[in-house]
């Protein structure tokens, strides 16, 4: 099987990636395909929204955190069953964590899954420009397929006519449609990035996006190209680092999940149900308590938004800082560990009582964005394994952590360029809290970790070991 597949990539970050994505999943759907979406890089938000376009889970694949062969296996696994697979890229084509190398790029990706691109060009204002631009991303790396241009911001048949001559006629590839501009067919954003599918409710937004595609894209050349990709071939890892399966009782995991706390890979929840794990959604937020369960995964999200209603809800509040008190496992990541700290401070300066299992206060401010990918390296044993492990993730968040006692952390951070990023994972009893979200599909013994002391928790076992 050579696993039909596009892969949608952009001459630079906000040309419409996201957009033109949902817009050929949504169509390939509406005429009885089976379409797989994937998403490069460390992605939370775009993945919810190729849910609800394609039916289907959306997975991330990613040049820096996981191995080519692991990248090649977890697209074959989830494609296997898909007429067509559509994979959105990060940012530019060429852009990488590192300003000389392609790592971490959509180019890497593109060229580790031997996947044709369609090209996304903002076409608003240029002509023959575009050939020009098309010219230069095709020989730029001729390892790279650039099998198509797609044109965004087009007002005209006229003028997107202009653009598809000149790139057809200076150079080999092919313009197989353009997008008008239409803000009923845009997705608000805000500081991290697009408005969670979480948030946006049940709208007919891929329905629309879908039609517009039927209405100036060539589909049939589009399945044409993603036929046309070669057979996929290398070293078939087979997940053998996988969580193994556990028998006897099922281990409840709470998994905090509303608009506050909504950021989880897809893999991390399955590899904690492949440990033993049976998941159990709750709102921090709106419930009224605390469901009965043997631990806690409080994702990442947007707290600072929703810290009103985080605040009302005082009985949760005091119920999780009951259950990490007597030794209930806590695993937090970003948002999670903002609602671990005493307090959090919004954008306008009001501040919110929060959880207060760990003695600080998150302040958040617009001017103090961190972004990147993140080595951590454990110097203390912990549920991310013994000292020296190193397991690989990225940060993004607005907010920095004040101290207003004495933390205690278990690891220490490097960039991807191997500069020090200073401490991260606080813990505290059987809670670890980290800024850095993690994806377990290369380092699935976290997953077993948390079940495993989740295990002891619940009903000790003093011949059991951890880990």
């Amino acid at each position: 099987m050579n696993h039909p597949r596009i892969f949608i990539a952009g001459t630079h970050s906000g040309v419409g990636k996201t957009t033109v994505t949902l817009a050929l999943l949504a169509a390939f759907r509406a005429r009885g395909r089976e379409v797989q979406p994937f998403k490069v890089g460390p992605d939370y938000i775009d993945p919810g929204h190729h849910r609800l376009a394609s039916g289907r889970v959306s997975r991330n694949l990613d040049g820096w955190m996981f191995s080519p062969e692991l990248n090649q296996e977890s697209f074959r696994l989830a494609s296997k069953d898909a007429e067509l697979s559509i994979i959105e890229g990060m940012m530019g084509l060429f852009d990488s964590c590192s300003p000389s190398t392609e790592i971490g790029s959509a180019a890497q990706m593109a060229k580790q899954l031997k996947a044709p691109v369609l090209l996304v060009i903002d076409g608003s204002a240029m002509a023959r420009s575009a050939a020009a631009m098309v010219s230069g991303y095709t020989q730029f790396d001729r390892d790279l397929w650039v099998a198509g241009v797609i044109f965004n911001r087009v007002k005209s048949e006229g003028h997107y006519q202009l653009l598809k001559e000149a790139v057809e006629k200076e150079t080999n590839v092919t313009v197989v449609g353009y997008f008008r501009p239409d803000s009923e067919l845009t997705i608000q954003d805000r500081h991290l990035g697009l408005k969670t599918a979480l948030e946006q409710g049940l709208t007919d937004l891929y329905d629309n996006l879908g039609q517009a595609a039927s209405e100036t894209l060539d589909l049939d050349a589009i399945e044409q190209i993603a036929r046309s990709s070669p057979q996929l071939s290398g070293v078939r890892v087979g997940f053998s680092g996988h969580a193994p399966e556990r028998s006897g009782k099922k281990i409840k995991i709470g998994i905090a999940y509303d608009p506050a706390f909504c950021f989880y890979y897809p893999d991390n929840l399955e590899l904690l149900q492949k440990g033993g794990g049976e998941l159990i959604l709750f709102s921090p937020m709106s419930n009224p308590s605390l469901p009965e369960v043997d631990l806690l995964y409080l994702g990442g999200g947007y707290p600072e938004l929703y810290a009103e209603a985080l605040e009302r809800n005082v009985q949760m509040r005091e119920m999780i800082r009951a259950f990490a008190e007597r030794g209930g496992p806590i695993y937090a990541e970003c948002g999670g560990l903002m609602y671990l700290t005493k307090r959090l401070e919004d954008f306008g300066g009001r501040e919110y009582d929060m959880a207060g299992v760990f003695p600080a206060k998150t302040v958040c401010r617009p001017n103090t964005m961190t972004l990147g990918y993140r080595e951590i390296t454990v110097t203390e044993a912990c549920l991310l394994g013994e000292v020296g492990t190193r397991v690989r993730g990225h940060e993004f968040h607005h907010s920095t952590l004040v101290p207003q006692g004495e933390l205690r952390y278990v690891g220490s951070a490097k960039d991807a360029q191997g500069r020090e990023c200073g401490q991260d994972g606080l813990t505290h009893a059987n809670v670890l809290a980290l800024y850095t979200h993690l994806h377990f599909l290369p380092h699935p013994g976290i997953a077993w970790n948390l079940v495993q002391t989740a295990r002891e928790y619940s009903s000790p076992a003093p011949n059991e070991k951890f880990g």
